[in-house]
């Protein structure tokens, strides 16, 4: 059997995950092993934190709506069941952006989710 050489192949990779491992700090980006590691950290943080970031929006959506709900003289729970009562399917997103650019249109979902409480 032939004689396999490993030393391009080995370079092009220890190449590319000490590129991907810029700017970390210390060994982290300098010495492949534990440049190899901390990308494997740093790959699972990213994977999880990109599914956490749905629910981080969606509580500041949550406490955007309800300080406007508040202005109106509503809590968030009510407000949203009185929208639930009314049909009305406007999501949490779209209503906390009306809450911060559009005062007026955010108080009429506010009276009417009042009127059908």
């Amino acid at each position: 059997m032939t004689r396999v050489k490993r030393g391009a192949t080995r370079h092009q990779r220890h190449k590319k995950v000490l590129k991907l491992a810029k700017g970390y700090r210390a060994s982290n980006s300098k010495l492949f092993r534990v440049a190899n590691e901390q990308l494997l950290h740093s790959m699972y943080y990213s994977f999880a934190h990109r599914r956490k970031k749905k629910g981080d929006f969606r509580k500041l959506w949550i406490s955007r709506i309800n300080a406007a709900a508040r202005n109106n003289g509503l809590s968030y729970s009510t407000m949203i069941h009185g929208l639930k009562n009314a049909n009305v399917e406007v999501n949490r997103k779209v209503l906390a952006d009306l809450a911060v650019n559009d005062a007026a249109a955010f108080q009429e979902f506010a009276n009417l989710a009042k009127a059908n409480l």
